[in-house]
């Protein structure tokens, strides 16, 4: 989710030698506090129970020794969601699923400080007839998420079925997800992997950090490759393979790079360069067009969830914004 603490969650068991045959609906009922047999129906219509590598249906029997993986959807979350007429950027709608494009500014899912003008307070007026948007669910739908002040590309669930399929893909890294990346200072390498989980920051619950030993926080890996080079700051696309929270701002301050203009990571200094003054100027003109992190959820592809095979894939246009801050640096590098 770079945005994105995944909104799924994942269960692993190997059956006991002494296990008596069951049906595995009723199993994992019993094993997950608080669900219902109706989820795990849906769970395993989805493809989201694997025993042994091998998807099965709700009415498989477990045997001994079976090695039992399951991706579940969260439990919903009661808020009170008031359905908001905001202006969405719809880039494909179907039964199943919607995929938006998102404007920086713009908060996915309420919370602390911010219960109105969210993009679920959007969906849930666009799509007011679903079940799963009446049911006052602070997260209906979602999967996966990206910061307020990133912009770039989101899909959304309609249905049980596409949202149990698609937490799967996320789990299982099938779906792709590039972005764009403006970070200060000259990457050493034209492509590269950063690898170091992530987890809250010790002393400061707003950040987030990274525990390169792996002493703490999740598995976070980002793969980047340049795509131009300025001179004090370096354009790059970065894809994640997994999707922990602020996971590129992070993984990039982690290197010694952090993202131009990001207030909450050092970014918003004047981090390389001269001390000309009018460097100085050139630079604040540049933090001025782009008020935010330069960072844009640019591709995102996954399988469709009911029509097997059918793969989706979708590109956004950088925003202006960003783009002009790049012609800018691009302009002051050849003068």
């Amino acid at each position: 989710m770079e945005e994105n603490s995944e909104l799924y969650e994942h269960h692993h068991w190997v059956v006991d030698k002494g296990q008596a045959p069951v049906r595995i609906d009723k199993f994992l009922t019993q094993k997950i506090e608080g669900i219902s047999r109706t989820k795990v129906q849906t769970a395993a219509g989805a493809g989201s129970i694997i025993v042994n590598r091998n998807n099965v249906k709700s009415n498989y029997k477990i045997k001994p020794l079976d090695e039992i993986s399951v991706v579940l959807t969260h439990p919903k979350y009661e808020l009170s969601i008031i359905p908001q007429d905001i202006p969405i950027n719809i880039v494909y709608e179907d039964d199943e699923l919607i995929v938006i494009d998102k404007e920086a500014g713009m908060v996915v899912h309420p919370g602390l400080g911010n219960y109105t003008g969210t993009l679920v307070n959007a969906l849930s007026y666009h799509l007011l007839d679903l079940d799963m948007f009446k049911n006052g669910d602070m997260r209906p739908g979602l999967v996966h998420r990206i910061d307020k002040d990133t912009s770039g590309l989101l899909v959304v669930a309609k249905t049980e079925h596409a949202l149990n399929h698609l937490a799967r893909q996320f789990f299982e890294h099938t779906v792709e997800r590039k972005y764009l990346a403006l970070v200060w200072g000259s990457v050493a390498d034209d492509a590269g992997t950063i690898t170091g989980n992530i987890g809250r920051h010790p002393k400061d619950r707003m950040l987030m950090w990274v525990y390169a030993d792996g002493s703490d926080g999740k598995h976070a890996v980002t793969h980047y490759r340049v795509v131009q080079r300025f001179g004090y700051v370096t354009l790059v696309e970065c894809q994640l393979e997994t999707g922990r929270t602020h996971q590129i701002r992070v993984h990039f301050r982690h290197i010694g790079h952090p993202l131009f203009n990001d207030s909450r990571y050092g970014g918003n200094q004047i981090l390389r360069g001269t001390t000309f003054a009018k460097y100085k100027q050139f630079v604040n003109n540049c933090f001025d067009i782009l008020p935010r992190q330069a960072l844009h959820a640019r591709t995102l592809a996954f399988d469709h969830p009911a029509e097997a095979g059918k793969r989706m894939r979708f590109e956004s246009e950088l925003p202006q914004e960003m783009a002009e801050v790049i012609r800018k640096w691009k302009t002051y590098t050849e003068n």
